[in-house]
């Protein structure tokens, strides 16, 4: 029997729990070298707040968020396959604190904006999109550029981007500011507010 690929819960709550990571084809999981980085620099910040993982996958850097404290994590995911790891990978932790939207991030974010408007709400929104050397990805970052520009500021805590080291976002995107910068050799971390 084919074993499936894992990644473990670095820190927190959950600590060392497994999930399962989908196809390699489908979808590239955050390194765990990056995910550490992350929550050293979110520290204590994410406690209490509520993140957006908006290219969910295997779900692993908003269940490191939510090990880590977070209120509330909404998940998007499109690939059916992914899906369904990723509905695993939360029934095995904690479902009762995470909302998973199935359908295109492009669109499906505008249900967690509205949802985070109603409750006079904030969140911390993460994209993680697939690289753009990737086939029918060429113009990712130039869609998720304009789809960022469009969030309300009332709704944002931070905008994260983990994306290829050789593209560079910018020190501004529509309202939020860049703040923060970390290279990890191929993948790099870009922050605004």
């Amino acid at each position: 029997m084919k074993r499936g690929l894992t990644t473990k819960i670095i820190a927190g709550e959950y600590k060392g729990k497994k999930i399962a990571l989908p196809d390699k084809e489908v979808t590239r999981s955050s390194k765990n070298m990056l995910r550490e980085a992350l929550f050293n620099i979110l520290q204590f910040d994410i406690v209490d707040k509520n993140f957006v993982e908006v290219f969910g996958g295997s779900g692993s850097v908003g269940l490191e968020a939510l090990s880590r404290g977070a209120k509330k994590i909404y998940f998007i995911e499109k690939h059916p396959n992914s899906y369904k790891v990723l509905q695993n990978n939360i029934q095995s932790l904690d479902s009762l604190r995470c909302k998973l939207y199935f359908g295109d991030a492009f669109e499906a974010i505008w249900d967690i904006v509205e949802d985070l408007k109603v409750k006079k709400q904030r969140a911390y929104f993460y994209f993680d999109p697939p690289f753009a050397i990737r086939e029918g990805f060429e113009n990712i970052y130039d869609e998720v550029k304009s789809l960022i520009k469009k969030l309300p500021k009332e709704v944002v805590e931070a905008v994260i981007i983990e994306h290829m080291s050789k593209f560079d976002f910018g020190e501004q995107i529509g309202s939020f500011e860049r703040y923060k910068k970390r290279k990890f050799g191929k993948s790099s971390l870009s922050f605004y507010r």
